[in-house]
């Protein structure tokens, strides 16, 4: 992917995002929120007043039949009176890249005086291509993509405060991501939500971590949540209880599994480190085992997580992968739907219930033998 600029930083000081030169801008990568918040802003910014946008911004799919000459002649065309910027945006332009790269290559690489701009949206952008490094050069490009060792939940509290005006405590941030299963769309309309209910005299404080099970998640959310929570704590029969309200609403068991996924990995990976050599950094503490693994840190989720953990014992806790990978493949071949969804998810539920004490696991000695195997005469 060709340099440049990422959009999690645009994001935070748009002000930085220069646009009066650059013939061409690429957002390359495929985060979905990153894509349609850049987008806005771009159009923001070129066109500021809302009476313009029908005729200077105007959006191609790149996915159907596409004339070149429409996207080019809609750029080129130069407005005699208004102050906006034109703007031919192709939304998966990977295909239209490859069918014009040879005209996108020119228009990258001249001024635009007077012209629009070209906008693409592209998943892949080798930087190795001479239209990369024309656009890294003369225009603009954006990665659209989320970087592997990003810390989102810092990302997102300060996203809190530019995108929502309010301010998030450190634990906040994470417990939110934790919540809708890292994805950042969700975050930011559970922000929203959570934004709406805070009173304007209140917004200068921090909002605590509970806030967002009470404020920012859906009833829907906050049941789905629970059952998770039941079932991470050993507290099977409840989690079976809630599992069915949520199915019968509608809910999809796919995204169910994905949502407890995303707890219970990292519950496998605290059991992880803690069984590492003390030369392989072990962490010196179930709670710091809990950190590393992305509990987030407030007292209510790690005392839940501490209890989850213990309840699971270390066996069951590293064999978590596996059984969530089985619970995977069942809902992707023979339980995709119905019964035999709910039936998966409902074993795996069970593997997770709380183990009774060993003393009464025992079975029972058959009253007709004898403590040497032979029955009494």
């Amino acid at each position: 992917m060709a340099g440049g600029t990422h959009a999690l930083d645009v994001l935070l000081t748009p002000e930085s995002l220069a646009l009066d030169s650059p013939s061409i801008v690429v957002l390359a990568g495929g985060e979905p929120f990153l894509i349609h918040r850049t987008l806005r802003l771009l159009r923001d910014r070129l066109v500021p007043d809302e009476e313009d946008r029908s005729w200077a911004w105007r959006e191609f799919a790149g996915d159907d039949p596409l004339d070149a000459r429409d996207v080019f002649d809609e750029a080129a065309t130069v407005p005699l009176f208004a102050s906006a910027t034109r703007a031919a945006v192709v939304r998966q332009a990977d295909a239209f890249v490859t069918a014009t790269r040879d005209l996108l290559e020119q228009i990258a690489s001249t001024s635009r005086g007077r012209r629009g701009l070209v906008i693409l949206e592209v998943k892949s952008f080798p930087a190795s291509t001479r239209l990369a490094k024309a656009a890294a050069k003369h225009g603009l490009v954006i990665d659209t993509s989320i970087p592997p060792r990003q810390d989102l939940a810092d990302w997102l509290r300060k996203w809190a405060t530019v995108g929502h005006g309010v301010r998030l405590a450190p634990a906040t941030g994470q417990q939110l991501l934790d919540r809708v299963g890292g994805t950042l769309g969700l975050a930011d309309q559970a922000l929203a939500r959570l934004a709406a209910a805070i009173p304007a005299s209140d917004r200068g404080q921090p909002i605590p971590p509970e806030a967002v099970d009470e404020f920012a998640c859906t009833p829907g959310e906050r049941s789905t949540w629970g059952m998770i929570d039941a079932a991470a704590t050993g507290d099977a029969a409840s989690a079976l209880a809630e599992l069915a309200a949520i199915l019968e609403s509608g809910e999809s068991p796919i995204a169910i599994a994905a949502q407890t996924s995303a707890v219970l990995r990292k519950l496998s990976t605290a059991a992880r480190l803690l069984g590492l050599p003390a030369a392989a950094g072990r962490p010196p503490s179930v709670e710091k085992a809990l950190a590393e693994a992305g509990v987030a840190a407030w007292p209510k989720a790690v005392a839940q997580a501490r209890e989850a953990l213990g309840q699971l014992g270390a066996p069951r806790a590293r064999r978590l992968p596996i059984w969530l990978r089985d619970l995977d493949l069942a809902l992707k071949g023979e339980a995709s739907r119905g019964l035999r969804a709910r039936l998966a998810i409902e074993r795996l539920f069970c593997r997770l219930a709380r183990q009774a004490d060993r003393q009464t696991e025992r079975p029972a000695q058959h009253p007709r033998r004898a403590v040497g195997g032979r029955a009494p005469s």
